[in-house]
């Protein structure tokens, strides 16, 4: 996904002469950065003082929705094992279209928010809808990561050495002493290198020990499973002196139907994971869609009503989305074009001017970064993928 700049400058009564002008400098034989339209239609303007207020809210609105959007890629990342080619080709807009391509071809959805509506009505139904599909998002991606958490624990009983894995897919019922009124058998860890520590003491840790009665049932890297035989009477004691040889015995009653259960469990937790995954994949992208597009439209506003305060009424100006071309090297060139083309028509206020620069101010020190501002309006708009 690329970076953007929205920005829009006053037209002089010629929006067409003003665009073209601006895209011959930038795109033409210097080939600074791609320019294409960001039509925005004549909204309601309201009184002056509305139009200031809402600019304030609007800042914090174009953040909620730019975490929301960021939320939405950073989860179809994860859901995707962030490969960042799927994931571009994933997070289409509209009618199948790239970000990017929504972002050039830009056109205002006068079905969901209609133009003869107040600002704020506009505003206040983009603000609730990202609202609504966050809130969705998030009760959906808990239930998917639960059920993920369940699975990962199950596999991870089935992982790690024989001293803490479980045992259920290791031993067998010919390990076992089973139906003895007297007998039990016992599993005990064993480090490799204490094998004949182990094979010389077990018969003597307590009394009432099988004698010849271990074997060894696995091995891994580190340990071996043994099993033993011993009267019930002396188990915990058994067990007991196990610790002070630094032998791990291992708490198992054997059931023979543990092993199916396990697998029955561990196949439902599957199917449910992949089941999950499939929905919260779809609705992760359906909800890109609609996130990337309110987040759009809150741009749009913020640009028409930015505009407004910066260049006067009637409302006269032209949007545009430049894609800065060469990295940073170009920005300067760029903003030379944009001042420009800015020329003499500048209309605003100097006391707007100086709210406008104080604002950037304050943002740059809250953003910790370097901010300046320009005699046109101007908004960033970019995705970091990697």
């Amino acid at each position: 996904m690329g970076s953007f700049w929205l920005i829009s400058l006053p037209s002089g009564g010629n929006k067409q002469d003003k665009f073209q002008a601006v895209k011959s400098s930038l795109s033409g034989s210097a080939s600074l950065a791609d320019v294409s339209p960001f039509v925005i239609p004549d909204l309601k303007v309201g009184t002056l003082d509305s139009l200031v207020k809402l600019s304030d809210e609007l800042g914090k609105m174009d953040q909620v929705a730019e975490a929301a959007s960021n939320k939405l890629v950073d989860l179809m990342k994860t859901l995707l094992n962030n490969d960042v080619k799927q994931v571009e080709a994933t997070l289409t807009v509209g009618n199948r279209m790239l970000a990017d391509d929504f972002l050039r071809s830009f056109a205002w959805n006068t079905m969901k928010y209609r133009i003869d509506k107040p600002l704020r009505e506009i505003v206040d139904a983009i603000q609730q809808e990202v609202a609504q599909i966050d809130s969705t998002m998030k009760s959906r991606t808990t239930a998917y990561n639960q059920i993920k958490s369940n699975l990962v624990a199950m596999e991870r009983k089935q992982q790690g050495n024989l001293a803490v894995r479980s045992l259920v897919d290791v031993v067998r019922k010919e390990h076992f002493v089973l139906d003895s009124e007297y007998l039990v058998t016992l599993l005990v860890a064993v480090p490799r290198y204490a094998y004949s520590a182990w094979e010389s003491s077990y018969e003597t840790l307590t009394q009432m020990v099988v004698p010849r009665s271990t074997q060894k049932i696995a091995e891994d890297d580190e340990f071996g499973l043994f099993s033993v035989t011993l009267f019930q009477k002396v188990a915990d004691d058994f067990t007991h002196k196990c610790r002070e040889m630094k032998f791990t015995p291992r708490e198992y009653k054997f059931n023979e139907k543990d092993l199916e259960t396990m697998k029955r469990q561990k196949q439902e937790l599957q199917a449910l994971e992949k089941e999950h995954w499939g929905q919260l994949l779809r609705l992760t992208k359906a909800n890109f869609s609609e996130v990337y597009a309110c987040w759009v439209h809150i741009k749009a506003v913020r640009i028409f009503v930015e505009s407004v305060l910066r260049y006067g009424l009637p409302p006269d100006f032209v949007a545009m989305a430049v894609e800065p071309q060469g990295g940073s090297k170009n920005e300067r060139k760029i903003r030379s074009v944009l001042n420009e083309a800015v020329g003499g028509q500048k209309k605003t206020s100097g006391k707007r001017d100086k709210e406008l620069e104080q604002e950037f101010e304050e943002m740059s020190l809250i953003a910790g970064v370097d901010k300046e501002f320009y005699d046109y309006v101007w908004f960033p708009l970019a995705f970091k993928m990697h």
